[in-house]
């Protein structure tokens, strides 16, 4: 079953006119051109307040750098702020308290090779590691693709020529040919891949790491039904 289906309207055919009713798939790849980054930062303190004041200025300081390097600010959103108590068991005291942990983590949505000044992926992603310290984590990296309407399109157009060739194949075989078109019914084109790239739990230096972009894939499927004559 295609997902969203979207059906025109049947054309008339005479009543018990033989038809062939076939679906087509098409795909097309493109090399994505954003990148968004997930970062995260920890700071665990004696006290909540401590943890908090920790967390806020590692925040800023990787803010502050992004800024310098020409992220602009609607490309960072905020995603969660967690506050937590930390426990150790112990003897004849069961859970105590040994400190608590302040976790905020946010997206960098970035062009893949290149920003307004010149930087790349992987320089901003070192002035993070270099900006957060040891309280930063990277969650992971998923490339995307920002205008896939060109691919999409193509895609429609190989999936309507699949459709086409399977129906004339089989309307050979029937020793028919195919007449005028009954029915279209489209799925919605879907975005496959790549895959978000994991990352480290933790930075432990700042050496740049070599990011590839793949491909993503959009693929469509049609149905349609001819007339056979």
């Amino acid at each position: 079953m295609i997902p969203n289906q979207q059906q025109s309207p049947p054309v008339p055919a005479d009543d018990g006119a033989p038809q062939v009713t076939v679906t087509g798939r098409g795909a097309c790849s493109q090399v994505p051109d954003k990148l968004t980054i997930s970062i995260g930062i920890e700071t665990r303190r004696d006290t909540v307040p401590a943890a908090y004041a920790g967390a806020a200025t590692a925040v800023q300081a990787i803010l502050r750098r992004l800024q310098t390097l020409g992220v602009a600010a609607d490309d960072t959103t905020s995603s969660a702020l967690n506050v937590r108590a930390e426990t150790n068991w112990q003897e004849g005291a069961g859970n105590v308290v040994s400190g608590y942990l302040v976790s905020s983590s946010f997206a960098v949505r970035l062009d893949y090779r290149t920003n307004a000044r010149d930087q790349s992926a992987q320089d901003v992603i070192v002035a993070t590691v270099e900006a957060g310290g040891n309280d930063v984590r990277l969650n992971g990296l998923q490339p995307s693709v920002s205008d896939p309407a060109q691919a999409a399109a193509r895609a429609r157009e190989l999936a309507w020529a699949d459709a086409a060739s399977k129906a004339e194949h089989f309307a050979a075989l029937a020793g028919r040919t195919i007449g005028p078109v009954l029915i279209i019914t489209e799925g919605e084109p879907a975005a496959v891949g790549p895959s978000p790239v994991p990352v480290m739990a933790r930075a432990l230096n700042t050496e740049a790491i070599p990011l590839e972009a793949g491909e993503s894939t959009v693929e469509a499927a049609v149905t349609v039904s001819w007339e056979l004559i």
